[in-house]
């Protein structure tokens, strides 16, 4: 049987650092960075994804541009950022590629921040936190539409609309 050669052999470490202080209270979470997110050393840094466009909507100040420009509007509103997966076998950006878990360790962000509630940026993220997350934290996330151009059936209205009732 041939190796599927577009699957890593390897796992892909997660090298982007959590987004949190001690006064963050919405904590929001990805599955695993995606390609972009990865080259650009920054979450959601595929153009098409519209994570940075429904937070400033919701928020309703201009769509952060640079990494300090993202870290300093995540922070100067108490919203924390991060994934669930520390390390993973995926094909390209695919989480329904995604095999081998590893997931982050939360206790770091949990116990200096206040976080008052978890958000899941999608179905897969969501799911991956209940197996691998919740047992640990003990805290119930809130699924929420995934910002991806992949889903492609939600708006940026829609999305802003939706997350604004657990964000702001």
């Amino acid at each position: 049987m041939k190796a599927n050669k577009n699957l890593n052999e390897e796992p892909v470490l997660h090298e982007i650092a959590p987004v949190y202080d001690e006064n963050s209270k919405v904590l929001i979470l990805g599955s695993f960075p995606s390609i972009k997110s990865r080259e650009s050393g920054f979450f959601y840094g595929h153009p098409q994804n519209r994570f940075w466009k429904v937070l400033a909507g919701i928020l309703g100040i201009p769509v952060p541009v640079t990494i300090n420009e993202k870290k300093a509007m995540l922070l100067g509103h108490s919203i924390a950022v991060w994934d669930v997966i520390a390390s993973c076998r995926i094909t390209g950006s695919s989480d329904s590629s995604i095999k081998d878990v590893v997931p982050n360790d939360f206790e770091k962000i949990l116990s200096s921040a206040c976080i008052e509630r978890i958000c899941a940026n999608g179905a897969t993220a969501w799911k991956l936190y209940e197996k691998y997350v919740k047992p640990s934290t003990g805290m119930d996330a809130v699924k929420l539409p995934s910002t991806s151009p992949a889903n492609a059936a939600w708006s940026l209205e829609q999305l802003i609309e939706c997350w604004k009732g657990y964000i702001k």
